[in-house]
């Protein structure tokens, strides 16, 4: 019989109930497909790293527990990382400034999805360091930067503060209608359509674009205006309070989700890489 840690036992069960149906969070199926994008992408030093932070019972497969911190931002020792998979920016403002928007509701500072991003980076600079306590400790920041990544990434969670719907959405409804219409629910399926249009197809021209990063700490920033950016333009605009939404809205929305899990996963990629290759590097880049 297998002993779990403590740790491990908290893992485990999060992963049990990203399994169970019925089970809520920020598109499952776009966190799943920005960890596998991800971690295809990954060089040897970075892949290497990945497996061995990762618990042997999630099999090598990073994108089995990237849903893990929404399964427990509710538990009690986890209910302080709830801001952080969020950004509330001021009613049409369609602008994104660190200064002014991150920060939890009580006006705690770095609270926020690009704090957390910045924050887990860090600490992940360190992974040579340490004891095998520190190992676990790790392993959380490495789940938690993998999932913030895809949330930054989502339009909708860098959103206008009085914004209580949109999430709803974007989150799922989008990626769900596309699967549902497109895919016969075959979630590999849209994921190979998705990875096709950024190695050889529509985006391709547009990856290395999406890559660049001269600065680990402040390319969060970046991902954050591009996404309410995004949200003006796409999710809030022509829509009012309580309208049902048509299927002309899901349709010209549907390829900007699958653009904003695309660049999520290339992007998480090159965090990874940068901070599991060459450790000089990514410790310069990082100031």
């Amino acid at each position: 019989m297998v002993r779990l840690s403590p740790f491990e036992f908290i893992l485990f069960m999060g992963l049990i109930l990203i399994s169970a149906p019925g089970t809520r969070a920020w598109s499952k199926e776009g966190h799943i497909m920005t960890c596998r994008i991800a971690q295809s992408l990954l060089e040897s030093e970075a892949a290497h790293a990945v497996e061995n932070l990762l618990p042997d019972y999630a099999n090598g497969d990073l994108s089995a527990l990237c849903v893990w911190p929404d399964q427990v931002r509710h538990w009690y020792r986890y209910r302080w990382t709830s801001s952080l998979h969020f950004i509330d920016t001021p009613d049409e403002a369609c602008t994104f400034e660190f200064s002014r928007d991150c920060h939890d509701s009580h006006g705690v500072k770095d609270m926020c999805i690009v704090g957390a991003i910045q924050n887990f980076t860090s600490q992940l600079l360190h992974y040579r360091e340490g004891t095998s306590d520190r190992r676990h400790n790790m392993t959380e920041a490495l789940l938690f930067l993998s999932h913030f990544l895809g949330d930054v990434h989502q339009p909708m969670h860098v959103g206008f503060t009085s914004d209580e719907g949109g999430n709803t959405v974007w989150d799922r409804e989008i990626i769900l209608t596309a699967l549902k219409d497109y895919y016969d629910k075959d979630l590999e399926l849209l994921l190979n359509d998705i990875v096709a249009n950024f190695t050889d197809g529509i985006w391709y021209a547009d990856v290395s674009s999406w890559k660049d990063c001269n600065n680990l700490h402040t390319c969060p920033n970046k991902y954050a205006t591009e996404s309410i950016n995004i949200a003006c333009k796409w999710g809030y605009k022509g829509v009012k309070a309580g309208e049902t939404l048509a299927d002309d809205y899901f349709n010209s929305r549907m390829p900007i989700v699958m653009k904003r899990i695309a660049q999520g996963g290339v992007r998480l990629a090159m965090i990874l890489n940068r901070i599991f290759g060459d450790s000089d590097e990514g410790l310069a880049t990082a100031t």
